[in-house]
């Protein structure tokens, strides 16, 4: 009675051995990606392993090779569009390369120490921090401690750590030639800069080129670069005179939007021309339609991962920046 309380016994891998008719040895290189074990060979474990409904624990295994599959994924502003979509893709592409992501959500006030634990906890193949999570001591500790990261549109240049930054210097020229070029004469920037390193990179290259073309251009400072912040901020456009408005993201145009198109229909076009940063799903939605400068998720994600593998094979690497490129995608709001 008490061994039927207990539930049947899980199949080991002695148990697909058996029945797959191979050593145990050739049962674990079945199930290790990239190993030396014939088609053949591969069939039969696995059909055994089905018979059997045995699964590998991938964390026991872990123990033994001091690594596990895990790979963290540092994020905060996880209640933007864009966030979402990125870590989509970074999940996807880390699937795609038999590596399993485990997302730490954090913010700019977070205790960093904690999540730092998780992570060396967990005995993570590598980390990959995107762009607003705390990133400086996670960084550091994570590379004294021989894990590979790679920093996805973030500014801090670490030793042995890679980096994949978003080309925001072409994404404030073309907002601004754009918008010039479409009419404006008082064009303005909005952002918060003092925690973005996207969001001062765009607004310094919006700013410049403005410049060049013999305009200038005004700074409109929010504490972050949300919905929420775009929305209150918006209250004070009307007044300003301001006829063309690029947004750090598309999370904060939107919040712009439907502010200004208070008491207006849905159908009109906004009173001034306004261009965003990412192309968020919602970006191509009817009741925005908005114009905006193209961030590539998907290139990103392969580009990360390719990363994040070789620094897994070659730790020494000396640190290492690729640029993704970004696309104007004109729609009816500029």
């Amino acid at each position: 009675m008490a061994d039927r309380d207990k539930g049947p016994r899980k199949a080991t891998s002695f148990d697909v051995a058996r029945v797959a008719g191979v050593s145990r040895a050739a049962v674990s290189r079945a199930f290790t990606p990239d190993a030396s074990v014939s088609p053949k060979t591969r069939e039969k474990v696995y059909q055994a392993a089905k018979e059997l409904g045995y699964r590998v624990n991938y964390l026991a295994r872990s123990l033994t090779n001091k690594r596990s599959d895990l790979v963290g994924v540092v994020a905060a502003g996880l209640d933007n569009p864009f966030r979402t979509l990125q870590i989509e893709h970074l999940a996807r592409m880390l699937l795609a390369r038999n590596f399993r992501p485990i997302l730490l959500p954090t913010s700019p006030e977070a205790d960093t120490s904690t999540v730092i634990g998780q992570l060396l906890h967990y005995a993570v193949s590598g980390v990959i921090v995107t762009s607003d999570a705390p990133p400086t001591e996670i960084c550091e500790q994570c590379a004294a401690e021989g894990v590979p990261i790679v920093l996805i549109n973030k500014g801090n240049d670490i030793p042995f750590v890679d980096r994949i930054i978003s080309d925001d210097r072409m994404a404030g020229h073309l907002a601004a030639t754009h918008l010039i070029d479409s009419g404006a004469r008082k064009p303005a920037v909005m952002a918060a800069p003092a925690i973005s390193y996207t969001a001062r990179r765009r607004s310094e290259a919006f700013i410049a080129r403005c410049k060049q073309l013999g305009v200038e251009a005004q700074f409109l400072q929010v504490r972050i670069n949300d919905y929420r912040s775009g929305y209150d901020a918006a209250a004070e456009l009307a007044a300003s005179g301001i006829d063309g408005l690029f947004c750090a993201n598309d999370y904060m145009a939107c919040g712009v939007i439907d502010r200004v198109m208070q008491g207006r229909g849905r159908d009109d076009t906004p009173p001034l021309s306004i261009i965003g940063h990412d192309d968020i799903p919602q970006a191509s939605w009817t009741a925005y339609d908005l114009t905006t400068i193209r961030q590539p998720c998907d290139v990103q994600a392969e580009k990360t991962v390719d990363l994040l593998m070789s620094r897994i094979v070659e730790p020494d690497l000396t640190a290492r920046v690729e640029f993704t490129p970004v696309t104007l995608i004109r729609r009816r709001t500029a």
